[in-house]
């Protein structure tokens, strides 16, 4: 009859029985299907090559760029002399020399003397001034650049101040390190502080400048008043961005300063590349320019690692 349910609508019950009614919660079924899910995916996982799901076109074209810029290289350097223009194989070679040959460095403080490779021995004599350098013009810089930020009767007195000295390069100032420090790793130093100084002192005092009115405003009326914990509760973590960016400009940038640091007879990669290139070595004033380098982003990877640590609060 038109008003009864057929026996196709009931195909669960064919034999008359009633239905066993699936009232397993919906909550378990999920878990024992999510669980399936992530131990397979914890599998697939597991099976996975450590490349795989890389996207190997920006490696291929690296790689294909990096491959292109020997060839010329390579080409240019046939139609030179090697003391003009050596090619990657002078400069393998050199390098391989640089590698074998010894020299005797000084350990600071101990007094004791080390034999170790050449290259080994420059790059340490430029890290003796590079890294004190770095950090006593990092520390300063942000310091001030916080100060200044914060405070405007600071920055009403000293922004003339630091108007006129800010476009002295480093350099002009190797006279007065000579003559007030001295020839070494001292005066290699005041350089290389003063190169890292500017650049971390004007991101910090950016970066302190732009912090947004509301974020103070919130925090005072939250209880935070005193100068003091406003800057350290609220402004730095605020303007951390910009201070790491100062810090990690200047990582290298310092590099640069080495070099010309290093021109009046302190010891180190700058000087060695310079006193090459005047024996006409210059396959071994490329190996150390390629040292800088090499060292420069080992040391940015590196710090963009901690910067991540340091920021990720903010994703």
């Amino acid at each position: 009859m038109p008003g009864e349910p057929s026996g196709d609508a009931d195909g669960d019950d064919r034999d008359g029985e009633p239905a066993v009614p699936t009232d397993e919660p919906a909550a378990t079924s999920r878990a024992r299907t999510d669980g399936g899910t992530v131990s397979g995916a914890a599998a697939a996982e597991s099976r996975r090559g450590p490349l795989e799901g890389v996207d190997a076109l920006p490696l291929l074209r690296a790689v294909a760029g990096t491959a292109g810029f020997l060839l010329v290289w390579y080409a240019a350097a046939l139609t030179q002399p090697t003391y003009l223009l050596p090619g990657p194989v002078e400069v393998a070679v050199a390098f391989y020399g640089e590698l074998v040959a010894r020299a005797v460095y000084t350990v600071p403080l101990a007094g004791t003397d080390a034999a170790l490779p050449r290259l080994v021995v420059k790059l340490l004599q430029s890290l003796q001034h590079y890294l004190p350098g770095l950090l006593v013009g990092t520390v300063l810089g942000i310091a001030l650049g916080v100060a200044m930020g914060w405070s405007g009767r600071l920055d009403e007195a000293l922004t003339p101040v630091t108007r006129v000295l800010r476009p002295i390069p480093p350099l002009a100032w190797i006279a007065f390190a000579i003559v007030w420090i001295g020839i070494g790793h001292a005066g290699a130093t005041f350089i290389v502080a003063i190169g890292a100084f500017w650049i971390n002192f004007y991101n910090a005092y950016a970066g302190v400048e732009g912090v947004p009115r509301d974020l103070r405003e919130v925090a005072a009326s939250l209880g935070v008043h005193d100068d003091l914990a406003m800057v350290r509760k609220v402004v730095l973590p605020a303007a951390s961005p910009e201070i790491l960016t100062g810090i990690r400009t200047s990582i290298g940038q310092c590099w640069m300063v080495v070099v010309a640091a290093e021109l009046f007879g302190a010891p180190g990669i700058g000087f060695q590349i310079i006193s090459a290139s005047q024996n006409l070595a210059t396959d071994v004033s490329v190996v150390y320019m390629l040292v800088i380098s090499l060292v420069f982003l080992a040391s940015d990877w590196g710090f963009r690692r901690v910067e991540r640590r340091v920021l990720a609060w903010r994703v």
